[in-house]
């Protein structure tokens, strides 16, 4: 265990930004899910819905400096690529 105050300070912390990393992989997850199980199901309005609110929480997530801004850019262009797939199927 931490001997000096500021390694205590360090270790607290480091258990608050563990679990707000947590919080933010497990919701980049299940935003990201959404998407794909929507394109699955073939469901194009779905699909869209779960888009808009990817593009908006990716681009969220970096003004909180979870993600960088080419990251979000990135995932959000491959999940727009596989809706739009749906779209020209």
């Amino acid at each position: 265990m931490a001997n000096h105050k500021s390694a205590e300070k360090r270790a607290r912390q480091t258990i608050k930004r563990t679990e707000r990393n947590r919080f933010y992989r497990t919701r980049l997850k299940n935003i990201t899910k959404g998407v794909v199980v929507a394109v699955e199901a073939k469901d194009l309005s779905k699909a869209e819905e779960a888009l808009k609110l990817a593009n908006k929480s990716f681009h969220s997530f970096v003004s909180k400096g979870f993600l960088k801004k080419q990251t979000a850019s990135r995932r959000v262009s491959r999940l727009a690529k596989l809706v739009n797939s749906l779209k020209n199927a």
